[in-house]
């Protein structure tokens, strides 16, 4: 995943948004196997990786990334992708959507109840533990809006592959060849391609942070 939180060099925060991303990362990635496992692939499963166990999610690269984005503010980071067979899932294209959508509505769910003490005024806490709350909402609502993107390898790709009419399929599955290429390209850009993709998941976020934190919040 991909974004823009202004750590700076402050250690408290930096920390705060490591432990969210790890967190973040791992309860996403098992939602992904716990799901698949649910609607009759077991394939995550004989891999371990349905646990909430972040030793089996993790990448390091992508870790890499994360601590890009705690310590710059900019970065693309990611977990070990979980393994699907799209046909042992039952209802194929449409399973697959459900699979893939469990994920950042995984994070969604953790930014909510993140979000209860900020929401409802209980926000007097000490140090550091009002900025781990404040990253774990932060964090996890730009897990679940910059994954919903519909560029593959994306969460977003296969949620709406899953729920157009089987007309598309031929034509959006394809796509999977060159999506990563796509993404690493816009990433390195820069200039040009994070606006792109900024503009991508910023209605998602700031829809998700109005709803969850309140109409101008974030």
């Amino acid at each position: 995943m991909f974004g823009s939180l202004g750590s700076g060099l402050d250690g408290t925060v930096v920390l705060a948004t490591l432990v969210a991303f790890v967190v973040g990362t791992t309860i996403h990635e098992f939602c992904h196997a716990w799901s698949a496992l649910m609607l009759g692939d077991d394939t995550a499963q004989r891999q371990g990786r349905v646990t909430l166990n972040p030793v089996m999610h993790f990448d390091p690269i992508g870790f890499l990334g994360m601590a890009l984005i705690a310590i710059g503010g900019f970065g693309i980071g990611w977990g070990r992708p979980v393994p699907i067979n799209p046909g042992r899932l039952r209802g194929r294209q449409r399973g697959m959507a459900l699979t893939a959508l469990a994920g950042p509505l995984s994070n969604v769910v953790l930014a909510t109840l993140f979000a209860i003490p900020l929401r409802f005024g209980m926000a007097d806490l000490p140090r550091p533990a009002d900025v781990f709350i404040t990253q774990m909402v932060l964090v996890n609502l730009l897990l679940a809006s910059f994954n919903l993107i519909p560029i593959p390898p994306l969460d977003g790709h296969k949620v709406l592959t899953g729920l157009l009419p089987d007309f598309w399929y031929p034509y959006l599955a394809p796509l999977e060849r060159y999506g990563v290429l796509v993404l690493l390209l816009l990433i390195m850009l820069g200039g040009i391609g994070r606006p792109i993709l900024s503009a991508m998941y910023a209605p998602v976020y700031g829809l998700l942070s109005s709803l969850i934190l309140g109409p101008g919040s974030l």
